[in-house]
């Protein structure tokens, strides 16, 4: 067995594999950039080596730094987690050269299948239906622009190295296709370091089904079982569970079959997941089917194929890198119940999804029967902008699908974070949807619903119970002023419970919600405030809604929503820097990734002016108004926080 493993990556799979090389009693060493120094994962590791600063470019995807950390603390094996270099074939072989084993698959497998357009070319020869399309070797736009209109609109451009959604676009339109090839071009280079794209048919109301495989050094290869991975925003998954619900016995033989074909026909040898389109969403013995990639290491929703085999991957993962053979024949790996992982993301929905960046105030997950919660995150920890948006995952295992749908479901309604906001909301609204809970959706399911699923605008009664906080604070400040002023027992006229003879009274106040200016009504009538918002008096409801104080602001959670509110401050000095009609605003910390305009420009309307990355996805900010670019502060590659004036477009 391996002495001590190097985890090349952080967070929550870090803190996964920790915990299996614990209970095998292998010994283990962190990385961390300097932002994820003191992070839970580099507590939990037996050793931990800085590694430079934020940007993965700079840290997590530099190979001489990675592997100098494992020599240096003297590990024997460097596991990738997934992501960063976990799909890099030429780390894998850097890693092998430099004498230390890489817990994966081999350089030369990984190169095989590990590229969409070199695994559908295997699977041809085997026998593999695959979507139809272009993998070649010339990336020059216009061969890519010609091969899609022979594939005929719409079209999906896939990133060819690396997975999650990454460099993906559809395009539906031709006279759109040479700026979403560009956007996916930067994005697949700057998450795998590879702009190479292949062009794909779009395959009519798909469900996204993935066969779990796993292979040795001995020849032995397995399947276990499925997973439907169907549930996906902008190309990247939010909802998995297994078994795919609906399949029909003779196509999960079919596929299951496929999946451990394709992996025999290279060698394969660890961890690895084929992935599959059925078309029409319906899961019988007849539906067409086509491979559409494989990725050559752990998946992000490994956990549920965990629940229902009872098996530990990473447990697998170790022993077959550590030269043993695969623990189960095939007949001995059976599936039982069902499991749902919900990916809990540190996120804004209510603005298209946007990161929520910034420090973990309350990070709370419920304890139950079924459930296990993943997470790379604690109170206290802070959400940077240099990497995925995933705090944690919440996996509700039961004996059927709709005792783990429940589960699933009950445990978000319980779940607990304030600081950042996250999708818990988004996701109950999606698990309580008739067409998810039936089993009956496809990978279009979440961008029909998205208006659905989405609250936005204000939550009166969580401004109500943000209000009463703020109340409440202020009482106590008095109340420490007080204490300090005088040791007089108290008396009824230095009391702040609002009692007053005569009739109620009532205040305007001014407060801030989520950083707009919002004037409250609040009416004391006895000791007790209420409070009215837009017109309405508010009924508290104090047994669904959670308050956390941080310092002079206060966050409430209700429906799963968070609402930030705070007293005003008043800044002279930011008064140039209120947004005008054609200031251009980063709507995110981030980076520049690409500026399309220069000062003097003439623009029209929605025309592309700034792209900003940030959590390896890319925002596009366009001219608010036609006019002139009389202002240009952005430069590709500056980091910029969220509110910089990036450009101001002028009337012409």
């Amino acid at each position: 067995m391996l002495k001590r493993v190097l985890i090349a990556n952080r967070g929550e799979i870090a803190l996964r594999i920790i915990r299996t090389a614990r209970k095998l009693g292998i010994e283990t060493v962190a990385v961390a950039s300097e932002p994820d120094l003191g992070m839970p994962y580099t507590r939990a590791a037996d050793a931990v080596v800085p590694i430079g600063p934020g940007p993965a470019n700079e840290s997590y995807l530099v190979f001489d730094k990675i592997i100098s950390a494992a020599k240096r603390t003297g590990a024997d094996a460097i596991h990738p987690g997934y992501g960063f270099l976990a799909e890099n074939a030429d780390f894998a072989q850097a890693v092998t050269d430099a004498g230390l084993i890489f817990i994966g698959p081999t350089a030369d497998s990984m190169r095989k299948l590990g590229g969409k357009a070199e695994a559908k070319a295997i699977a041809i020869a085997a026998g593999v239906p695959v979507v139809p399309g272009y993998q070649g070797e010339d990336q020059r736009p216009e061969i890519l622009a010609e091969a899609a209109r022979g594939i005929g609109f719409p079209v999906m451009i896939k990133a060819v190295a690396g997975g999650g959604g990454r460099g993906m676009r559809l395009v539906e339109r031709e006279e759109d296709f040479a700026a979403l090839l560009a956007s996916a071009q930067r994005e697949a280079e700057a998450a795998f370091g590879d702009p190479r794209v292949l062009i794909e048919k779009v395959v009519t109301a798909p469900r996204h089904v993935e066969v779990q495989v796993f292979g040795d050094s001995h020849g032995n290869v397995v399947h276990l079982f499925e997973r439907d991975c169907s549930l996906q925003r902008r190309n990247q998954k939010v909802i998995e569970e297994a078994p795919a619900p609906g399949m029909s016995p003779e196509l999960r033989e079919k596929m299951t079959s496929a999946a451990v074909k394709l992996a025999k026909a290279v060698g394969y040898r660890g961890a690895g997941t084929v992935e599959f389109l059925v078309e029409g969403g319906a899961l019988g013995a007849k539906a067409p089917w086509y491979l559409i990639e494989m990725n050559t290491r752990l998946q992000v929703e490994h956990p549920v194929t965990e629940e229902i085999t009872g098996l530990d991957l990473v447990e697998w993962q170790f022993r077959v890198a550590a030269g043993e053979p695969l623990p189960l024949e095939q007949h001995q790996i059976t599936c039982n119940g069902h499991a749902i992982e919900a990916r809990l993301c540190a996120e804004d929905a209510a603005r298209e999804f946007l990161p929520s960046i910034g420090r973990i105030v309350a990070f709370r997950t419920p304890t139950a029967e079924g459930l296990r919660v993943d997470a790379g995150v604690e109170a206290g920890s802070t959400v940077s902008p240099f990497y995925d948006s995933m705090i944690a995952k919440l996996i509700a295992k039961g004996p059927n699908r709709a005792v783990a749908l429940e589960r699933l479901k009950h445990a978000l309604q319980e779940t607990v974070v304030a600081g950042v906001k996250t999708n818990a909301a988004f996701l109950h609204g999606l698990l309580s949807l008739p067409a998810f809970e039936s089993g009956e959706m496809d990978t279009g399911l979440i961008a029909r619903e998205l208006d659905r699923l989405n609250a936005k605008g204000s939550d009166p009664v969580a401004v109500a119970h943000g209000v009463i906080a703020l109340i409440r604070q202020q009482q106590r400040k008095l109340e420490e002023q007080r204490r300090r002023i005088s040791d007089e027992a108290r008396s009824p006229w230095a009391a702040l419970d609002g009692f007053q003879l005569g009739p109620s009274r009532k205040h305007s106040l001014d407060i801030l919600v989520e950083g707009n200016k919002t004037t409250v009504e609040v009416s004391w009538v006895g000791g007790e405030p209420t409070v009215e918002v837009e017109g309405q008096v508010i009924q508290l409801q104090r047994d669904r809604v959670t308050t956390v104080d941080d310092g002079d602001r206060v966050f409430v959670l209700h429906n799963l929503r968070q609402t930030e509110v705070c007293w005003p401050t008043y800044d002279a000095a930011a008064a140039d820097e209120t947004d005008g009609e054609g200031q251009l605003r980063a709507p995110i910390n981030g980076r520049v990734a690409k500026v399309f305009v220069e000062e003097g420009a003439v623009v029209d309307k929605g025309q592309r002016i700034v792209v900003i990355e940030a959590m390896k996805m890319e925002h596009v900010l366009v001219a608010p108004r036609g006019g002139t670019v009389g202002r240009l502060t952005a430069r590709e590659g500056q980091q910029v926080t969220e509110g910089t004036v990036l450009a101001a477009i002028l009337d012409s």
